[in-house]
């Protein structure tokens, strides 16, 4: 306890010295004569009060580290180092080679992202209140718009007369998800965990092991490896769950689940699941009735618009997509001698399945333009939920139903890279290979009083909705990662994070948002099944591929000290009644062309060149007949004389065979082009400058051709 109170009461300079003792000894120690270090300053350890670290070999005793041994000196610390394991640090023991696991890669990890999230604490969607589920429905008044034009049709979803979805049907895009087909396997590749099976597309469809049903191939039990399972030529019976997107073909499944009104019927499941988006009564009463209608060798799961269904709708539905799933089962049994990929089931026309999966209790009102499409949606509703016909409405005027609710406008919007929020803030979307990236702008939007943390914070809320929206509208999914403006305070950042949260919850696409990183950024996750609003409605361009730009592998040069730039502005003025392709190096070709012929200029022309702009004035054949008098044509050849320098400075190195010289001026005075200075011509104020195209001196002296205009034919 006394040497405790003596080495805490020691000054600093002390202990500092001690520090720096110990570091010396520790750098100059070596491990063979450690023992006679300890002999040598053991005696001077009690004066000193020294502290120092000592090496041992591996062999010492576990208690002589801890403790020390009896030649040491008092207050000595002891630090072992324990030697590297010799199977981690020799090469070829499998530390520095690739690992691999046992079984499937995407099972195992599928089942580490279910860990990693129970770790992290997240859990699923909670369970809402009655109360919520009333006030969710009364928040904002939904209303469906259905236009068809010819073959196409398209159906807008509005909230608060504020589009959030649209869907369009196109004859050569047609979706194929839902569809159920009896495909022949390609080829399997087992490094990839995949196999591509033809189902009639042209491209292959691609099925991945987690999507594999080994329960109906009777390997339960055994190893699920899908070189196992399936074998090239073989017949399997899969279904569409994504569209094909760029260069990816579309996403199969052997797990089949048919989807109905009130509830998805999984014919070879087990589980039986009802949306968390219902309260908890409701969730009870439709357990009691699915233990009754549900047959034990399938599952079924509930839909949010079962919502009060009673107990003979629920089986009526359960009824008729069990007879599909039968004569699903009739037909792959009779076609499977076939070696063609067949078609067995296949999902509704666009504007049945949207009605059938979204319209419901939510929609005040259903506006349909077409007699067609009238007859198709009245005819179904009328059929599978009687009590929701009087809500549809048949539009019978003249004006445009999309002009009437502006959804054409809110269309071409969305089509744009470039968001304006209310407030004048903005968003930029962008669309690459990896992801979507979303950033947020002030822009106009200074906020009124507070500071710049209350500003950013409120801009911050109004782009969480709109991004929530413009992610709906555009039907983008994928990684999304949104770049908020920085905040400062943690409870500002739960607020906009809760924000997104809420806005979230009225998309019934599945998504997953994850936590704040270091960085600022918000990642999220949504379900990518369509091809997007985009794509529906453009094209890739040709020249470009669709990066947006034009790369030229050799920049067009341009002789003269930038005469091309001037000719190629005025070739940009005189054709602007042409149309402006994507590509424009046909105008630097012609260009490119035109100065071919001309010689290169020597190094005291560029000198002149650049040292000040130059008026260059085009040379005609002599002509007496140009004159008045010989008076004036003397006067003209001497004003001429003493412009050759600056013009000959601009002049080409070499003269071309044959120009004609005008008589009397073959004795006038010549500058050496090497020494000549730039001279700007005299200017006359009654005289216009041949730069801006008029003439320059008396009748003759010049035709009035702009400079680096090629001269007529016969006059080099």
């Amino acid at each position: 306890m006394d040497d405790e109170q003596h080495v805490d009461d020691a000054p600093a300079p002390s202990r500092a010295e001690e520090s720096r003792s110990e570091d010396e000894q520790g750098r100059g120690q070596d491990a063979d004569e450690s023992d006679e270090d300890d002999d040598s300053s053991a005696s001077g350890s009690s004066s000193s009060r020294r502290r120092r670290r000592r090496r041992r070999r591996s062999g010492d005793a576990a208690a002589e580290a801890d403790h020390g041994t009896a030649d040491d000196p008092e207050r000595t610390v002891v630090k072992v180092r324990e030697p590297r394991k010799k199977e981690e640090r020799e090469p070829g023991t499998g530390f520095d080679e690739v690992q691999s696991i046992k079984g499937s890669t995407r099972m195992e990890a599928k089942k580490q992202r279910r860990r990693e999230g129970r770790e992290q604490g997240r859990r699923r969607v909670p369970i809402i209140t009655e109360a919520e589920f009333l006030a969710r429905r009364e928040a904002v008044e939904r209303v469906m718009v259905v236009r068809q034009s010819g073959e196409r049709t398209q159906i807008g979803v509005l909230e608060d007369n504020v589009l959030v979805e649209h869907y369009v049907n196109k004859e050569q895009a047609t979706s194929y998800v839902g569809n159920v087909y009896l495909g022949k396997v390609q080829n399997v590749l087992p490094s990839m965990e995949a196999a591509f099976v033809d189902i009639g597309k042209g491209r292959n469809a691609v099925l991945y092991a987690g999507e594999v049903n080994f329960e109906a191939l009777g390997m339960a039990h055994g190893p699920r490896r899908i070189e196992t399972a399936l074998k090239s030529g073989q017949s399997v019976l899969v279904q569409v769950t994504k569209d094909p997107i760029g260069h990816k073909g579309a996403r199969l499944t052997s797990q089949v689940s048919l989807p109905g009104r009130y509830l998805v019927y999984v014919p070879e499941g087990s589980m039986t699941g009802i949306s968390r988006k219902l309260p908890d009564t409701e969730r009870s009463r439709l357990k009691t009735i699915l233990k009754k209608i549900v047959p034990e060798d399938a599952g079924v799961i509930v839909r949010t618009a079962a919502e009060g269904a009673s107990e003979d709708e629920l089986r009526r539905d359960v009824e008729r997509l069990q007879g599909q799933w039968e004569d699903i089962q009739k037909k792959a049994k009779g076609t499977s001698g076939s070696n063609a990929p067949t078609l067995l089931y296949g999902e509704p026309d666009m504007t049945v399945r949207v009605v059938r999966d979204i319209f419901n209790e939510d929609f005040s009102k259903v506006i349909v333009s077409g007699d067609e499409a009238w007859e198709t949606i009245h005819g179904y509703v009328s059929h599978v939920a009687p009590d929701l016909t009087e809500r549809l409405s048949r539009w019978t005027s003249e004006v445009d139903v999309f002009a009437t609710y502006r959804i054409d406008e809110q269309l071409m919007k969305a089509l744009d890279r470039k968001v304006y929020l209310p407030s004048g803030g903005s968003l930029v979307i962008d669309k690459t290979e990896a992801m979507i990236v979303v950033d947020v702008n002030t822009g106009k939007f200074t906020g009124q009083g507070g500071n710049l943390e209350e500003t950013v914070t409120r801009n911050n809320l109004e782009a969480a909705e709109e991004i929530v929206r413009q992610l709906r509208l555009r039907d983008l999914g994928g990684i999304v990662v949104v770049d908020f403006i920085d905040m400062v305070l943690e409870s500002n950042r739960d607020l906009v994070l809760r924000r997104l949260l809420e806005c979230l919850g009225r998309d019934r696409t599945k998504h997953q948002v994850a936590e704040v990183t270091s960085l600022g950024l918000v990642q999220m996750t949504r379900k990518r099944v369509g091809q997007g609003l985009l794509e529906s409605f453009s094209e890739t361009c040709v020249h470009c591929n669709g990066r947006g730009v034009i790369v030229h592998m050799e920049q067009p040069t341009s002789v003269g000290g930038g005469g091309g730039g001037k000719k190629s502005k005025k070739r940009g003025r005189g054709g602007a009644g042409q149309d402006h392709e994507h590509g424009q190096d046909h105008e630097h070709g012609h260009g490119h062309d035109e100065h071919a012929a001309e010689p290169a200029e020597t190094e005291a022309e560029l000198a002149a060149e650049v040292a000040a702009p130059v008026a260059v004035e085009p040379e005609v054949a002599a002509d007496e007949e140009f004159y008045g008098s010989p008076a004036e044509a003397e006067a003209a050849a001497t004003r001429r004389g003493r412009r050759r320098a600056s013009r000959k400075a601009s002049a080409p190195a070499e003269r071309p065979e044959g120009r004609r010289v005008r008589p009397g001026l073959r004795g006038s005075r010549r500058r050496d082009p090497a020494r000549a200075g730039p001279r700007h011509p005299r200017r006359d104020p009654g005289r216009r400058d041949p730069r801006h195209g008029g003439r320059r001196g008396s009748r003759g002296t010049g035709r009035g051709r702009a400079p680096g205009a090629s001269a007529p034919s016969g006059h080099p």
